[in-house]
């Protein structure tokens, strides 16, 4: 049987980190093929609670590879907790990492 999906359009897990021009950083994970889509939904003020009425938003970090929600949600609690990588993405002239593609 012939699939009707390239790989790249593919759901898969998703943990992504958001930012505005306020400095604010938001973690969150999604289960889609484009990470572009849960942004434009934060950006809509129909995403997350805490991103209502802070926008606009743009991504600064997204990984994927994960092998479930679990998975992914363990890597979302990592990052939110992370006190170091948060202050590096803040000061990261390259904006947006995409790791775990295949």
């Amino acid at each position: 049987m012939r699939n009707r999906h390239p790989v790249s359009r593919r759901k898969r897990w998703f943990v992504y980190v958001i930012g505005n021009p306020r400095g604010e950083l938001y973690t969150g994970i999604t289960f889609d093929n484009d990470p572009e889509r849960r942004l434009r939904e934060h950006n809509a003020g129909t995403g997350a609670k805490y991103t209502r009425g802070r926008a606009p938003w743009s991504l600064v970090y997204v990984e994927t590879g994960f092998e479930g929600r679990a998975a992914a949600q363990a890597r979302e609690h990592t990052l939110k907790h992370d006190l170091d990588f948060k202050r590096r993405l803040r000061t990261s002239s390259r904006r947006v990492k995409i790791s775990g593609f295949t």
